[in-house]
Order: C-alpha cells, then sequence, then structure tokens
C-alpha cells in the first residue's frame, strides 16, 4: 500500500503540469487549430526557472515566502489525497479535515502575498478570491461529510475505499449530487470557465491570475506548479467517486486515466462556455453547495 501510495504522489508531481497542455490541446481541437504543445506547461515552467525573480520595494519576506509556502502546503494536501481505491501516503481519521485546511492554508498566503504588494488590481483579485473560497468550501465540506455518513468514516481513503458499484446502487443519488458538486468546485478552485479565464490579460476580469502579476522567475513557477498540483488533487476528488474502483497497479493506472479524462471534460466545458458574469458566478456555487447539502440529507434520513 505504501509503494502504491508513494507512487500516486509521484506520479502527480510529475504528471501535473501535464493537465493544462491537455485542456489547452481539446480547446484548440474544439477551435478548428492544432494548439500549444501537451508538454507546453513543463517547458513554461523550465523557461520560468531560467529567469531572476524582480521584487518590488514595497514588498515584505510575505511576498517572498507566499510562493513557495503555498506550494508546500498543497504538496502536503496531495499527501492525504487517495486516488481512487488507493489510499493515501498520509492517511488517519479525520485528514479529510486537515487536507482542506493545508488547501486553504495555500490560498490563504497567496492572498497575503498579493495583499502585501500594496496594489489596487491584486487586491481586487485578493478580495474575489477570498469570495469564491467561502463560497466553494462548503460544497467540498459538506459533500465530504456526506460521503462520510454514508461510509462511516472520518479519512478521505477509507471513505473513497468504500465507493463502488454496490454504494452507488445503494446511494446512487447522493453520489451523484456530491460528484456534480465536486465537478463545480473543481472548475472555481481551479480558476476554469465558467468562473474565470486562466488566458485572459485583462485585469478587470482576472480572479486568480491578478494575484499573482508581480510574481516572476521561480515564484511564478511555484505558483503555476502549485495550481498544476491543485488541479491534479481536485481531479482525484471528483473521478473518485467514480464506481470503475480497480485494487492495485491496475487501479492506479485507471486512476490516472481517469484524471486524464477529467482534464478533457474540463477542456469540453471551457470549449462550449463561456465566462459568465462576475455577480452570476456565485450562483454556480451555491447551486454546488445546495447538490452537496441535498446529498448529505439523503443520507442523514
Amino acid at each position: 500500500m505504501n509503494r502504491l501510495a508513494s507512487a500516486h504522489l509521484l506520479l502527480a508531481l510529475a504528471l501535473a503540469p501535464l493537465l493544462g497542455g491537455i485542456v489547452n490541446r481539446v480547446k484548440a481541437r474544439f477551435a478548428g487549430r492544432q494548439g500549444p504543445p501537451l508538454l507546453q506547461g513543463y517547458y513554461d515552467l523550465g523557461k520560468l526557472l531560467r529567469k531572476g525573480a524582480v521584487f518590488s520595494r514595497t514588498t515584505t519576506w510575505v511576498f517572498r515566502a507566499g510562493p513557495l509556502t503555498s506550494l508546500a502546503a498543497t504538496i502536503v494536501a496531495m499527501t492525504l489525497t487517495p486516488l481512487a481505491a488507493n489510499p493515501a501516503l498520509l492517511a488517519f481519521p479525520g485528514d479529510l479535515f486537515i487536507c482542506i485546511y493545508f488547501l486553504g492554508l495555500a490560498r490563504f498566503v497567496t492572498v497575503l502575498a498579493a495583499l502585501d504588494t500594496g496594489s489596487a488590481f491584486e487586491g481586487m483579485g485578493a478580495s474575489r478570491e477570498v469570495l469564491y473560497g467561502a463560497l466553494a468550501e462548503p460544497a467540498i465540506l459538506l459533500g465530504l461529510v456526506a460521503l462520510g455518513r454514508r461510509t462511516q468514516e472520518l479519512s478521505l481513503s477509507a471513505m473513497y475505499g468504500h465507493v463502488g458499484p454496490e454504494l452507488w446502487h445503494s446511494s446512487g443519488a447522493a453520489l451523484a449530487l456530491v460528484l456534480i458538486a465536486f465537478f463545480i468546485t473543481l472548475l472555481a478552485e481551479n480558476a476554469r470557465i465558467p468562473f474565470d479565464d486562466p488566458n485572459t490579460h485583462l485585469e478587470l476580469t482576472m480572479i486568480h491570475e491578478v494575484m499573482v502579476l508581480d510574481h516572476s522567475g521561480p515564484d511564478l513557477a511555484s505558483i503555476e506548479y502549485g495550481a498544476a498540483l491543485k488541479l491534479w488533487l481536485c481531479c482525484s476528488l471528483a473521478t473518485g467517486l467514480l464506481p470503475c474502483h480497480v485494487p492495485g497497479w491496475a487501479g492506479l493506472t485507471t486512476g490516472v486515466g481517469a484524471i486524464f479524462l477529467m482534464a478533457v471534460m474540463v477542456g469540453v466545458v471551457e470549449s462550449c462556455m463561456a465566462r459568465v458574469r462576475l455577480l452570476k458566478a456565485p450562483h454556480l456555487l451555491a447551486g454546488a453547495t445546495v447538490c452537496a447539502l441535498l446529498a448529505l440529507l439523503l443520507e442523514a434520513r
């Protein structure tokens, strides 16, 4: 089990930048273009690591510590995240709350670094990021609590280990609602359309990207890599609800393939939808929370 968990973590660290390439390739195919290479994320990270970092005179140590602290918190959250039926590297009762807390810590230090610049644009993006986070976290927590209520477990690895055809047969409606909620929050937490456009360059419409405008070089590489790991983690939580678990090394391969398919789904959504108005985006997250709450009520009756 420890070998499988270690292999999942190593695969996540190595393949996470590939998810962005898959999303961009799918969007390019829908637009009738060839698109960038699948390995474009690795090329961008390598280019950023070869550059130097530039710091504003108005920033303090908070700005410099933000990227590395955010990346470290995301990696710790990855060690607590299972892949389908395969347990996480660190698994214990209550680890689902620790995982959420570390993801919240990653957002917190990124917001602090944005505010430390003293820029009005980055402050605006930080406020929007906090708003979206406050709306997305209840949906994630309620969904996990509903799953924990059904499986009588408080560990992510134990909860996802119970997911299978039998659980879908008895609680298919609740699991489907949780899956919908997780997919919506996946788009919001990773700054994807319809909540945000990762390819935009207009400060007035950006949310996540506007917070990192002053970062450069290795610091920006840490942020981009951390964002790729977070996308992998969210895809793992969503695909873990599918009733196609296979134990062992075959399950590891199936789980990685399911994450890649989830990246394809993200690309399809971004190709078929436009970014919604800022005032309408919270309605989608409220809908995700309602789905998770309904799942919890179904399991609590």
